[in-house]
């Protein structure tokens, strides 16, 4: 039998959710997919031109970063310790205004890119303004992506009419629906409060005409119900299920301020969400229900959100956190296990964008998003469980990449991305910025 890759002798970590680990094990890959998997006593003859040699590392799933605003790179550490209306309409937005252009979410992607890529995550879900030039980098750069256009009613990079935003989303859709299998476009309507209700309606209207993911910002500060204009409930996610476009389709972003009615409707609604705790601290915002939302099956998936409010984009980073913070709030030791936060963002994620028995696992069949991650590192030693992963690991502890069945990371080093030529353009840009 022929594998394009063969990655052998690795000690797999097959599915979050469970502890058992194969001490020796192969995976093989051909066209893009998982073939095979097991000890390597039951390994039969292979024939590859790749043979990884994973001896030393552990064998686990991509990770899959459930929201981020990629481009917003070039943002980071601009404005610091503010809270998030201040640093919205005071920085971010005039900043967008001026310095948004195809080239800067071209480049500032391909750095977020390379960074989510080097720590380990496979597949990220990305919502901006010239979106198209995002899924092209993201495309160049092997990363598997969710990229979803940017909808809002003000003047937006790349749609200076807002009465044209669901117009130019459809424009993209269209262009890149089935351009390439690493892409799948998708809507993003910013939020409550800088979209009405007909923009809100249109925009997810958009996206089930062409049977595709809706993100949308919702609940993420105590204000926020204050600055929606005609709302139709009386908290952001009421006004959203009052508007008929929360479904299982829908992907509500931050959910900080909600509460039990409305994770009682997130749940009767078979909605999705993802958190990001990073940002949520950063911004003072506070932080998700998370253990409300798993104990009514709610799909919960892991993000980072842009540099610009968190400023890294390694899950590890955010699975550490994401545990710590949910024990702190209940101050309950056990309220949400390393188990769980690990699944959020492997196989919970997948499930979230829309990968349902495809991704997120290392199973026949199953998409190759593969990581191995260097157990020599003496901070990942000794290696009891895979909770060491969530409490102990980092995305320098990634040597390898696999994404669709391509090597894109290899030693430590990107193969797909000419790394000082991204930091050349992206600092250009930043110069013009400062």
């Amino acid at each position: 039998m022929s594998a394009d890759i063969l990655i052998i002798n690795g000690r797999l970590f097959p599915e979050s959710g469970s502890s058992d680990l194969v001490d020796n094990g192969f995976v093989a890959i051909r066209n893009g997919l998982i073939v095979d998997v097991g000890p390597m006593t039951d390994m039969t003859g292979y024939e590859t031109g790749n043979l990884i040699d994973a001896r030393d590392t552990l064998v686990m799933p991509g990770l899959i970063n459930s929201h981020c605003h990629a481009a917003m790179t070039l943002f980071r550490g601009l404005a610091d310790d503010l809270e998030l209306a201040a640093w919205l309409n005071d920085h971010v937005f005039p900043a967008e205004a001026r310095h948004v252009s195809p080239e800067m979410v071209y480049w500032c992607s391909k750095l977020a890119a390379a960074e989510m890529l080097l720590s380990g995550t496979t597949t990220v879900a990305d919502g901006y303004f010239f979106e198209d030039k995002a899924a092209r980098a993201f495309c160049e750069s092997g990363l598997r992506s969710v990229a979803a256009h940017g909808v809002i009613d003000f003047p937006a990079p790349g749609v200076p009419d807002p009465s044209r935003n669901i117009e130019a989303a459809a424009r993209y859709i269209g262009a890149w629906r089935n351009r390439d299998p690493l892409v799948t476009p998708a809507v993003f309507a910013h939020s409550p409060y800088t979209c009405s209700t007909e923009t809100l309606k249109k925009a997810k209207m958009l996206a089930e005409e062409n049977e595709l993911l809706f993100f949308v910002h919702v609940a993420e500060s105590q204000i926020e119900q204050s600055m929606i204009r005609d709302p139709w409930g009386e908290t952001p996610v009421k006004h959203l299920d009052a508007l008929g476009v929360l479904d299982e389709r829908t992907v509500c972003v931050h959910c900080v301020w909600v509460d039990e009615e409305d994770l009682d409707i997130l749940a009767g609604r078979n909605a999705r969400v993802s958190i990001c705790p990073q940002s949520h601290l950063k911004l003072a915002s506070g932080y998700a229900p998370l253990s409300g939302m798993l104990d009514r099956s709610v799909k919960v998936g892991l993000g980072t959100d842009g540099a610009a409010s968190n400023n890294g984009l390694d899950l590890f980073r955010e699975m550490d956190m994401c545990a710590k913070l949910q024990k702190v709030r209940s101050l309950d030791p056990v309220a949400v296990k390393a188990r769980d936060v690990l699944r959020m963002a492997t196989k919970a994620g997948a499930s979230v964008l829309g990968f349902d028995n495809r991704s997120g696992a290392i199973r026949k069949g199953y998409l190759a998003d593969l990581v191995l991650v260097d157990l020599k590192k003496s901070n990942l030693q000794p290696f009891y469980s895979p909770d060491n992963l969530v409490y102990a690991a980092g995305g320098a502890d990634v040597r390898d990449v696999i994404v669709d069945g391509k090597i894109v990371v290899r030693e430590g080093h990107p193969l797909t991305i000419d790394l000082d030529e991204t930091l050349f353009q992206v600092r250009k840009i930043a110069n013009h910025l400062a």
